[in-house]
């Protein structure tokens, strides 16, 4: 699988997907997807023109998508980590910050990703990343922050009574502060130098992350849990399985890490 592959399904999402965030239906719910959340029609599609993208290549695949769950194609092999709609709360309330994330990996865990794609659904802005191939924005090579300032600080705060607190040693070391709503988006932007700092303390899933890591590592960026521990070894599917620290450089990545541990320190 390459690159260009994933492309031709950006393509088609863009060309099918990105318009349904005005349709009437879709704030109604189809069901419960495979990842515990609600699914919407703007799931089900994208999720479909992503698997029937997939299913052309005629390879053997493991999809591990956040709808459907997982399904082998042509007796299984290479893992493809799929969130159809990262920002789907965000779609269906008319929002315009949501993307779909494509990971695909050679083993079980998130140290096996050599390949992400990350396409904004409303811009058509498309991330991507190869091991050991650097990351890029729509052909032009991507590099993090280089300097240790905290500009601005994303954060996604999933239960926010109890993550904010958790995080504001951190936000209020920042100029600014942003929750975006799509972890993959934030960690795109990382990775562009756009972000600081992200930090998601709850546990997430590996398909939000997955094409993420790899962005922001390829770019020059630094990403843990928010202990500071590697997260290589998160076996990649459908359980909340890792908080999230990532940062432009490692000296960035210590501030960070210093400010979120002297809080807990303190508690």
């Amino acid at each position: 699988m390459y690159i260009e592959d994933l492309k031709k399904i950006g393509a088609r999402l863009i060309k099918e997907v990105s318009g349904l965030r005005k349709s009437p239906d879709l704030k109604i719910p189809l069901g419960i997807g495979a990842g515990g959340d609600k699914t919407f029609r703007i799931d089900r599609k994208a999720e479909d023109i992503v698997l029937d993208g997939l299913a052309s290549l005629k390879e053997p695949l493991t999809i591990i998508s956040e709808e459907l769950g997982t399904r082998e194609l042509n007796g299984g092999g290479t893992r493809v980590v799929i969130d159809p709609v990262d920002g789907s709360k965000n779609a269906i309330s008319g929002i315009p910050v949501y993307c779909t994330s494509i990971a695909v990996s050679s083993g079980e865990k998130l140290s096996g990703v050599t390949l992400s794609y990350v396409i904004d659904l409303v811009s058509g802005d498309e991330f991507w990343a190869e091991k050991d191939g650097g990351a890029y924005l729509n052909g032009e090579r991507l590099h993090t922050q280089r300097d240790d300032e905290l500009y601005l600080a994303a954060y996604e705060a999933q239960s926010p009574a109890r993550d904010i607190p958790s995080i504001m040693p951190l936000l209020s070391s920042a100029r600014k502060t942003r929750c975006l709503g799509s972890t993959a988006l934030d960690l795109a932007y990382l990775a562009s130098g756009s972000v600081s700092v992200f930090v998601c303390p709850s546990p997430s899933r590996s398909f939000d992350f997955a094409g993420g890591w790899l962005l922001v590592r390829e770019a020059g960026g630094t990403i843990t849990n928010t202990e500071g521990e590697d997260i290589g070894s998160t076996l990649l599917g459908l359980k909340r399985s890792s908080s999230l620290l990532a940062a432009g450089n490692r000296e960035l990545h210590r501030k960070a890490l210093t400010l979120l541990i002297g809080k807990k320190k303190n508690e």
